[in-house]
């Protein structure tokens, strides 16, 4: 009997660790969708954009999938170490979260492109470090982070051309 607790206790913190992994990836991505609502089909579409530019429909299942990765990742790395170790790796995962969120309110919410833009520089560096730093513990959740990483460049040039060209 004791062995069944003992075996639960583990399962039972690796389940809560991911519940709580995903609610804050997706947390963050619902509170950055009610910042960009009210401005894509309104403010965001008088912008001059640049051609390569993505669809508006793209973004939706991008950032889907790039939190659920994020939420794996975090997760991945919190089973994987702890001690001073996990609190360095998740408080960087906490700063590029609420960067990322940041981002969203700058750009869209208070639709202010050229402070989004300095401020998305260093989301990108945080994003860096984050995927560098998981890496180091858990190899699949550093590769978790490439795409993330790859898409926050990406709107970091297009942050940039949105910018200029406005």
């Amino acid at each position: 009997m004791s062995t069944d607790v003992q075996k639960s206790g583990p399962l039972r913190g690796a389940v809560i660790a991911a519940l709580v992994s995903l609610a804050a990836a997706f947390g963050v991505a619902a509170l950055g969708g009610l910042a960009t609502a009210s401005s894509v089909e309104t403010w965001y579409t008088t912008l001059q954009k640049p051609a390569f530019n993505p669809p508006n429909g793209v973004f939706a299942p991008v950032w889907t999938t790039l939190y659920a990765l994020m939420a794996i990742a975090a997760w991945r790395v919190w089973q994987a170490s702890s001690g001073a170790v996990r609190r360095r790796a998740i408080g960087l995962y906490a700063v590029q979260l609420a960067l990322n969120l940041g981002w969203s309110l700058l750009f869209f919410g208070l639709r202010q492109p050229g402070l989004a833009l300095a401020e998305i520089a260093v989301l990108l560096v945080a994003v860096v470090l984050t995927g560098l730093t998981f890496w180091r513990i858990d190899r699949p959740a550093g590769l978790m982070f490439a795409p993330y990483t790859a898409w926050v460049a990406f709107a970091s040039l297009l942050n940039f051309e949105i910018w200029r060209l406005n």
